[in-house]
């Protein structure tokens, strides 16, 4: 129980606290702003210098790929359009529950407008209990929990490419002329970013049983030219702020290896943090309006092969939000726009968040019912293949219960 009389205690300063920290932000924002007026002028001579000390970098900056100032209105959408969005949830393995596996359900959802066709709401789950599920990790170092999250990212993607065959195999029936390509203009929505940081820290080995199957189901939305939006509500990212700690830098080049060896963290360069990309473009961007694109430079993405990622800042309304998209989508200028525009309908339809998406999650989330079916499910499978003292835990047992 949350004791507030003690927790109040704690909160007297607070108030000033915040205020302090509003008035720093202000003079980030500022500061900030006056470099980026710098570096509109000085932009093909910040990108070479960029491109050439990329590997003595201590911080990774994305590259602008127009200029500075560009502020473009998106498009609105045509009324017909299709949309499709996966999310994914999961049941976690637990050595207290009657047996150990997991599970991962993954929502789908198609949402078609002025087609006068029926969506698709459901969520399709998957067991996984064999020791190759469960074990294959360990030999990397990699806790069987955490490779469930892994696999459940590979799960969203090829998911998301089976949705985009289905209608297009759709679209050929119901056409006189099979087509190639989807009909009507069509998105695949993911929640969150396309850019897997955390492949960074795996082994080579570890890292091959996750990017290829995801690689391939882009592949597939890129054969059918339905582009990829990764949408990034309250981004923390801090990517296009960190071009501008180029003009920022006092040393002859932005060697940080050699000048600031050690002082990432507190290099003088580092004149923003913790301010993020959102608090810029938000004094930057009107609502409709997105910001130039970029080329995000992870490390991870040497990895992507043609699939490298791009990204801009959107004003959508409620917030500033972070659109990422392959390389192929935002270098094809009719792709690029459909992207934007129906993803902007769709974040107006869904009262501030892409309602493809908020669907997708409403159909994946496992609750607290559900969990206790499926237990109960495998229980009475376990009974009937002749197992005994199938139960959980006497621990567990202990914690759904109280004494009090």
């Amino acid at each position: 129980m949350l004791d507030l009389t003690k927790l109040a205690q704690q909160m007297q300063g607070i108030s000033q606290h915040l205020s302090q920290e509003a008035t720093a932000t202000r003079q980030r924002l500022e500061l900030a702003q006056r470099l980026l007026q710098q570096a509109q002028s000085r932009q093909s001579e910040l990108v070479e210098q960029q491109q050439l000390w990329r590997d003595r970098m201590g911080f990774n900056a994305a590259q602008p790929i127009e200029p500075l100032s560009t502020r473009i209105p998106i498009n609105p959408p045509p009324t017909a359009h299709t949309v499709l969005a996966t999310d994914g949830s999961q049941i976690a393995p637990s050595h207290h529950e009657i047996a150990y596996c997991y599970l991962i359900n993954v929502g789908r959802i198609i949402l078609h407008y002025g087609q006068n066709r029926l969506p698709l709401l459901d969520s399709l789950p998957e067991v996984f209990y064999r020791a190759e599920d469960l074990y294959l990790s360990r030999q990397w170092g990699i806790g069987t929990e955490e490779w469930m999250g892994y696999r459940r990212t590979v799960s969203e993607a090829t998911m998301l490419a089976e949705l985009a065959q289905a209608v297009q195999a759709n679209n050929s029936m119901s056409d006189d002329f099979a087509s190639p390509t989807i009909a009507q203009p069509t998105i695949a929505l993911v929640d969150g970013s396309l850019i897997y940081w955390f492949l960074e820290a795996l082994p080579r080995e570890a890292r091959e049983q996750i990017l290829p199957p995801i690689l391939a189901a882009w592949e597939q939305l890129r054969q059918l030219r339905i582009p990829l939006v990764g949408y990034l509500s309250a981004s923390r990212s801090g990517e296009s702020l960190n071009f501008l700690r180029l003009p920022a830098c006092p040393h002859p080049a932005p060697d940080c290896a050699t000048y600031c060896t050690g002082q990432t963290d507190r290099a003088p360069c580092q004149v923003f943090d913790p301010l993020r990309d959102t608090s810029l473009w938000a004094m930057l961007l009107q609502p409709g309006d997105r910001s130039p694109l970029w080329r995000s430079s992870a490390r991870i993405l040497d990895d992507y092969g043609a699939h490298l990622v791009y990204f801009c800042y959107a004003h959508v309304g409620a917030e500033i939000a972070r659109i990422e998209f392959p390389a192929w989508v935002a270098e094809d200028a009719d792709l690029l726009n459909s992207a934007l525009s129906l993803t902007l309908t769709q974040v107006q339809k869904g009262y501030g968040y892409p309602v493809a998406l908020a669907e997708a999650h409403n159909q994946a989330v496992v609750r607290g019912g559900d969990r206790s079916r499926f237990f109960a499910l495998l229980e009475q499978q376990m009974i009937k293949a002749g197992l005994r003292n199938v139960g959980t835990s006497y621990k567990e047992t202990r914690k759904r219960g109280s004494i009090a």
